[in-house]
């Protein structure tokens, strides 16, 4: 389901423009929404000691998406994710992870984004860029994200999905903690997959 709908010029051979209508059912996204973390995740995957993977969620978050159906590139997304709420289901781990070697999460208690544009690559498929921001350093991070679409649900909630996700370098955030291995490498990649699954309620205009 894409944002657009787009219909090639005919009747001419030497016709090179693309005409570009805008699917009313889409642009009747348009609006302020509040992402539903119980039906939303957030979560990571990184490489451990060269051999296999540690995947985690962080449990607790809240965030804003700012829909323009007709256009996306007016879009934006705020994202607040609370660092204690990390889980690998390894307790031992998730303590290690909330410490000073990692996040420092008493000191630094939530990971940030705020985008900063926003982008169709085609059809269903889209690109929000933004800065992320973990303990004390903000860089540029780009998402690519897929439209899984809307729905009404039983409560009469109007909703809209998204999924999709990129890969980080953690030292570029500070996150350098690592110990080598006897026979090679280390335990931690530098590398981490991010990934996330959104679904968002808009957000019902106030009474009068």
């Amino acid at each position: 389901m894409s944002l657009f709908n787009r219909k090639s010029e005919t009747g001419s051979a030497t016709a090179t423009a693309t005409a570009t209508e805008v699917n009313p059912e889409l642009a009747a996204l348009t609006g302020e929404y509040t992402i539903d973390p119980t039906h939303s995740s957030i979560s990571f995957q990184v490489r451990h000691a060269m051999v296999t993977n540690v995947r985690g969620t962080f449990g607790k978050h809240e965030g804003t998406l700012s829909l323009d159906g007709s256009k996306p590139e007016n879009s934006s997304a705020s994202i607040d994710v609370e660092i204690e709420s990390v889980d690998t289901g390894a307790p031992d781990r998730d303590g290690h992870l909330r410490s000073a070697d990692f996040f420092d999460a008493e000191t630094f208690p939530k990971m940030t984004f705020r985008s900063t544009s926003a982008e169709q690559l085609g059809g269903d498929e889209y690109r929000v860029t933004g800065d992320l921001t973990i303990k004390d350093v903000t860089k540029p991070l780009t998402i690519d994200l897929e439209f899984n679409g809307k729905a009404t649900d039983p409560f009469g909630n109007e909703r809209v999905g998204f999924e999709g996700g990129t890969t980080i370098s953690r030292s570029d955030w500070g996150l350098t903690w690592n110990a080598a291995l006897e026979t090679g490498g280390v335990v931690v990649s530098d590398k981490v997959k991010l990934v996330f699954d959104i679904s968002a309620i808009k957000n019902k205009p106030e009474a009068a």
